[in-house]
């Protein structure tokens, strides 16, 4: 659709909190939404926690692809993105409602935010309007009202119904969130052109094969879910990708029933050869029992760590000498200058 992403000022975005923030728009919200839902695919139901997120313990690295793009991006729009998360609190909250109604990822609201920073009177030079940056072509084939006297793409609750239902059909073509991303703003026709050029369905091997435009679009959509959520997801990964998820998703969901093993949180900068030192449990079956425990310690957030239910009372006596030693040792490892 290629759209340019325009700006409002403060008092224009309070102006339009206030006159959105009412009882009978939700409501209608929530009506219209029922109208159109369907059920979630199975992938989602078993990857997905009740909001809609990533249902693991198993953080998602930004895509290598994406280093550079990342820090020019995040540096450009991160100060006013991040202002978004407060103001834009109402619209996030509706998109999560309608988008989580009709089975999509409720990450999916990102797309409005790189479509128009959330601006409800943005045209684009291609005639796009609206917070999802609807073609006329596409208000009219969903019933939304688009003449000289109204345009109910501007119009938060209708315009995000139509934006899951054309998500919708996107995602039963491609099967993959990033080429639904690419084929949202560049239309289906040039995915699928890409995709035969490419001979992959993959995106990061046809990203090449579309329009400059319409792959930033999926790198900016990209950007801003690991800026919002300091995460990726599964609309942030390759059809492929949201496999590997799903069966790391299922391994964490057995050893979780796994009645012979025990939960425990932990936080801080343990070191796992440590951990298995003391516990004297081979290491291979403890990362096979805790994936990327060490990438999600580093970060600084907690970890559900699991241990055979046999060693829990150790772990408990010796965490304080385990953590003091795993400290020593990052210590030690730090170069002199």
């Amino acid at each position: 659709m290629f759209k340019p992403v325009l700006h409002i000022s403060t008092v224009t975005r309070s102006l339009i909190i206030i006159a959105f923030i009412s009882l009978s728009s939700i409501c209608a919200a929530e009506q219209l939404a029922v109208d159109t839902a369907i059920a979630p695919a199975p992938a989602f139901q078993t990857l997905l926690a009740s909001n809609g997120q990533l249902n693991n313990n198993i953080p998602i690295p930004l895509p290598t692809q994406m280093a550079s793009f990342y820090q020019q991006y995040v540096a450009k729009q991160g100060n006013e993105l991040l202002q978004m998360k407060f103001w834009a609190k109402p619209y996030f909250d509706l998109y999560d409602r309608i988008l989580s109604t009709n089975g999509l990822p409720i990450a999916l609201k990102y797309l409005s935010v790189i479509e128009s920073h959330l601006q409800p009177n943005l045209v684009s030079w291609a005639g796009a309007v609206g917070p999802w940056q609807l073609m006329p072509y596409e208000a009219s084939r969903f019933g939304l009202k688009n003449n000289a006297a109204v345009d109910e793409r501007t119009d938060f609750t209708k315009s995000t119904i139509v934006a899951a239902k054309l998500l919708k059909e996107l995602y039963a073509e491609f099967g993959d969130w990033l080429l639904v991303i690419a084929a949202y703003n560049g239309g289906a026709g040039r995915v699928k052109e890409a995709i035969q050029k490419a001979g992959s369905n993959n995106f990061w091997k046809l990203q090449y094969f579309l329009p400059e435009e319409t792959r930033n679009h999926v790198k900016k959509y990209i950007a801003t879910h690991y800026l919002f959520e300091q995460n990726g997801g599964i609309t942030t990964l390759t059809a492929a990708e949201v496999q590997q998820y799903l069966n790391q998703t299922q391994q964490r969901v057995d050893i979780a029933n796994d009645s012979s093993l025990c939960a425990i949180e932990i936080k801080g900068h343990y070191n796992t050869e440590v951990i298995c030192s003391y516990l004297k449990i081979a290491s291979d079956y403890f990362y096979r029992l805790n994936p990327n425990i060490n990438n999600q310690l580093a970060t600084g957030k907690k970890y559900i760590m699991y241990l055979p239910v046999s060693k829990k009372e150790l772990f408990e006596k010796a965490k304080q000498q385990i953590l003091e030693q795993s400290i020593q040792m990052l210590l030690n490892a730090k170069p002199n200058f």
